[in-house]
């Protein structure tokens, strides 16, 4: 039997060597470092001001700390005690989800309702545009929140308008059944920024699918269930987690309408705000921390859900659609 050789079979081509000469990689490397040097702050203040903190928020979250004197470590406590010991955490629980469920699907319809009116206008369409946009730029601030509960409260413009009607409601904010609605409606009336986005979709809606259908004689509902959701399904899913994500951290509204204290009755103790009452008004700092942690859980939780739902319903073209 004859000894292997080691030597290449004539003709046999050597694999090329792939990797760019010495100084090509030096000049890749001379070329990188200034975006380094630029991205230096950003890496500086995302550690200092926000991966610090949440690690700090962590640790402080399995102690007893008040502010005032050195945390002491209790391990699980402020969780056990939040998830089995504390009414109040779940009935804060259940006013947000109930937020949740109510204000996001309203406020996204009517955000693409008034974007499917914009985009069939074909004068003051920037006007509108602004007009429906103004209160997404004023409706977070505490003074608008403030005025929202006058026209709330009893003896406001809503209630009277309801009474005269034969609608004898009350105030809303006096009532622990229909305050959280006061908020959902102030958090709707804010609809301008998913507006505009479902206004840029719709405008990227080739017009040619529109006449094809109307020729096969589709009508307006046919034309939009058939093709206006499909193809706007993308961006509907983008606003769906945004405001989803944002809806589950609401706290302005509800401070100021209620007062601070999550009144009446508890019916507008938000998440948020009972976790600024346990942290700020009680000095119960880890308490606060421990409740943070499990609302980014549960947030992070739900969009991943958000995530896979969405193979079923949401369409891309450029993939050829799920």
């Amino acid at each position: 039997m004859s000894a292997l050789s080691t030597k290449d079979p004539a003709g046999a081509a050597r694999p090329a060597d792939r990797r760019p000469p010495a100084r090509a990689r030096r000049r890749t490397r001379e070329q990188q470092w200034p975006a380094y040097v630029f991205l230096t702050p950003w890496m500086i203040g995302a550690g200092v001001l926000t991966l610090g903190p949440m690690a700090v928020s962590l640790y402080l979250s399995f102690t007893d700390y008040n502010l005032f004197d050195p945390p002491r470590w209790i391990g699980l406590r402020n969780y056990t005690e939040m998830l089995t010991e504390d009414p109040r955490y779940w009935r804060s629980v259940g006013t947000t989800l109930l937020f949740v469920v109510v204000a996001v699907p309203l406020k996204l319809a009517l955000a693409l309702g008034a974007a499917m009116l914009l985009k069939n206008l074909s004068r003051g369409r920037a006007f509108y545009r602004s007009a429906f946009y103004a209160p997404s730029l004023l409706g977070a601030s505490m003074s608008i929140a403030l005025v929202w509960k006058a026209l709330f409260n009893d003896g406001g413009t809503v209630a009277d308008v309801l009474g005269a009607v034969g609608i004898p409601t009350g105030g809303w904010v006096g009532n622990p059944d229909l305050a959280v609605y006061a908020v959902v409606l102030l958090t709707v009336w804010q609809f301008g920024a998913p507006m505009v986005i479902f206004l840029a979709g719709l405008q990227q809606i080739p017009p040619d699918l529109y006449e094809a259908s109307a020729l096969d004689g589709a009508g307006p509902w046919r034309r939009f269930r058939s093709i206006t959701v499909p193809m706007l399904s993308p961006v509907v899913f983008f606003n769906l987690v945004l405001e989803t994500i944002q809806s589950f951290q609401v706290f302005t509204p509800a401070f100021a309408i209620s007062g601070g204290d999550g009144g009446p009755a508890d019916g507008t103790m938000f998440y948020t705000l009972y976790l600024y009452e346990r942290g700020f008004t009680a000095s119960h700092m880890g308490y606060a921390a421990a409740m943070a942690w499990l609302l980014l859980l549960a947030i992070g939780v739900i969009t991943v859900i958000l995530f896979r739902t969405s193979r079923s319903w949401v369409f891309y073209a450029d993939e050829g659609g799920r």
